[in-house]
């Protein structure tokens, strides 16, 4: 069985841009859309690396790489239009891979 790859993000284009080249490499994927989904997703699915938006609805981002650091090393990925570098230090310190 392929990898799961879960991809948390809010805003539909970009979350649709991602999945539609995670299907055209033939990558097996799970998108969900706020950090509570996120979170559940990553705990019943296991997937093998999670996709992660910071700015979503519900919860800062950084939030949920701490909340699945807490239980697990699964790689996590940020993707996200911040550009301020002070929130990409956050959430690498919470424990995000890249």
């Amino acid at each position: 069985m392929k990898p799961l790859i879960l991809v948390v993000e809010d805003d539909p284009a970009v979350r649709n841009l991602i999945v539609a080249a995670l299907e055209a490499h033939g990558l097996r994927h799970m998108a969900v859309e706020t950090a509570h989904a996120a979170i559940a997703a990553a705990s019943s699915q296991a997937p093998s690396i999670v996709l992660l938006d910071l700015g979503l609805p519900d919860m800062d981002g950084v939030k949920v790489v701490e909340s699945v650091r807490a239980w697990s090393v699964m790689p996590i990925i940020v993707v996200s239009a911040r550009s301020e570098d002070a929130d990409k230090i956050r959430a690498l310190d919470a424990g995000a891979d890249d």
